[in-house]
């Protein structure tokens, strides 16, 4: 008889099996693991993991030949609470977001800040026309705090101390708490949509903004035929795919880093320009509401939804923590959280003067479709340096070209993870570069189908509020249990009931203000 460790579904079990040889008297404890588990970079093995003793009647046995079996240590050790640790999916090495695991705090900032700020800021103006000043500053201000808090229970969360599994996708934690089916009920068309949509939404901006960038480089006198709007989307796409080969989600680090960069520096030339032209003539700040009570309370909630939706990348926060190394005494809680409160800081240095000084600067009259962006140009085109607004347009170009990479990532994952479960094998290169060129000429073609996806801004943050502010706080307590009518029990079932509620209000709103104001929709017209 003998026992045999095996990893089956991230749980380690023990079951004795018959020995078929006439030595099946002696006791062998035999590990068996993922290679990647017992490799010198594991994060969480050394080189040696088990401590092995050497058995004298086994030696006899074998005729003096020596024969070592692992010996585990006691409950309380060290080692014995690294074996416990680890749990690994033995796919993981064989995936984009968990094939490396050498991340950092820097790299953390640097996804965190190119996922969390991006076009989606260039509408919080829009909102305040309906809110006004008061309201919008306070909406804005109770959306960042209320999901800051949420991101720090899904960073805490993706730890297990007590069954040391690391939960490396949103999807999986959503799955392994609520069960199968109904986790993938709740969470994976919020995540694929913020995903999949985002990467439309950025083709169509970045597409329209290269059209800008040409005719700002080329200027009135030029003679040069343009390209249409759609083999503008075409020329983006190209860029994006090509860059979309980057192998995993540490290797776009420095992509990362550069849109970042870009998304800090546009957002930042936006609220400078508006704010040094001055107000424009006639601006009110009086907000704009409907004669009709419901026409107003809708409208109202859109414009929840628009700031909502400015909150997005919690569906990337697991997999950025996924790409950091881990071991008992150092967690990936402590860069984590270091890197994303120095990336949030920065994100509100960002949208906070965006918004007020947008809203300043342009009133009622900032335009509902691409809100700063469209209004730079309509208002400033002609007295403003056409080097900053050349400047302006290539920051857009260059940051949605890297947030593509960011946000297709978990959609790269899922298509490989689909050929690993099947094959039980690394998906090949050629398949890989495959994947994502389908991926990528697939988001081209529903963006050419459907140019008017931007209008549906309200809609959109109603379907992304559960994954930013409801799901962690039901997440935090199915995991930890905290003690019932707690300070934290109370305060995670309000955030989540509210998240719900508000999620299925604002689609609701969204859907009424599309129906009403009406949307020029232009199926396969750019």
């Amino acid at each position: 008889m003998g026992e045999v460790v095996e990893e089956s579904n991230n749980i380690i079990t023990l079951q004795r099996v018959e020995m078929e040889s006439p030595a099946a008297e002696e006791q062998e404890l035999v590990v068996s693991a993922p290679p990647m588990q017992l490799h010198d970079n594991s994060p969480y093995f050394s080189g040696k993991p088990l401590l092995l003793v050497e058995h004298s009647d086994v030696t006899k046995r074998r005729g003096g030949t020596h024969s070592l079996t692992p010996f585990f240590t006691p409950l309380g050790s060290p080692i014995r609470r690294a074996i416990q640790m680890t749990k690994f999916d033995p796919q993981d090495a064989w995936l984009p977001i968990t094939e490396s695991r050498n991340g950092n705090a820097f790299y953390a900032a640097f996804h965190t800040l190119c996922s969390g700020i991006g076009i989606q800021a260039l509408v919080l103006p829009v909102s305040f026309t309906i809110l006004g000043w008061t309201w919008g500053v306070i909406c804005l201000t109770i959306a960042f705090v209320w999901q800051m808090y949420t991101l720090c229970l899904l960073v805490k969360l993706h730890e297990s101390p007590e069954t040391g599994v690391r939960y490396s996708r949103y999807l999986h934690i959503c799955q392994a708490t609520f069960g199968n089916k109904l986790g993938k009920l709740m969470a994976i068309f919020p995540i694929m949509y913020l995903s999949g949509g985002t990467c439309v939404a950025l083709i169509i901006v970045g597409g329209s903004t290269l059209n800008l960038f040409f005719q700002i480089i080329c200027g009135h006198g030029c003679n040069a035929k343009p390209l249409t709007t759609v083999e503008w989307y075409l020329v983006f796409t190209c860029a994006a795919v090509l860059l979309s080969q980057l192998p995993n989600l540490n290797s776009i680090a420095g992509v990362s880093l550069i849109g970042a960069a870009t998304a800090i520096g546009y957002c930042t030339i936006m609220w400078l320009v508006a704010v040094t032209e001055g107000r424009l003539e006639g601006v009110s700040y009086d907000p704009v509401g409907p004669v009709e009570n419901v026409a107003l309370i809708f409208g109202v909630l859109n414009a929840l939804g628009i700031i909502a939706f400015a909150f997005r990348g919690h569906n990337l926060i697991l997999e950025i923590q996924a790409t950091m190394p881990s071991s008992e005494k150092r967690t990936t809680y402590v860069p984590m959280w270091r890197g994303v409160k120095v990336a949030y800081l920065i994100i509100a240095l960002c949208l906070f003067p965006l918004a007020i000084g947008g809203y300043w600067a342009y009133g009622q009259k900032i335009p509902e479709n691409g809100g700063m962006l469209t209004a730079i140009y309509a208002y400033h085109g002609r007295d403003t340096s056409q080097f900053v607004l050349a400047l302006t347009s290539l920051l857009v170009i260059i940051n949605s070209v890297s947030s593509f990479q960011i946000y297709g990532m978990p959609m790269f994952d899922d298509m490989e993870s689909k050929y690993t479960k099947r094959k039980n094998k690394p998906c090949p290169w050629w398949l890989r570069a495959l994947f994502r060129t389908m991926f990528g000429y697939g988001c081209f073609f529903v963006a050419v189908a459907i140019p008017f996806l931007g209008s549906f801004a309200g809609l959109t943050g109603g379907v992304a509020v559960p994954v930013t502010f409801a799901y962690p706080c039901f997440l935090w307590l199915k995991i930890k249990k905290p003690k019932k009518y707690s300070m934290m029990w109370v305060l995670n079932w309000v955030l989540g009931a509210s998240g719900m509620v508000l999620s299925v209000v604002l689609i609701a709103a969204g859907v009424y203000v599309v129906i009403d104001a009406g949307i020029e929709v232009s199926f396969f017209k750019p």
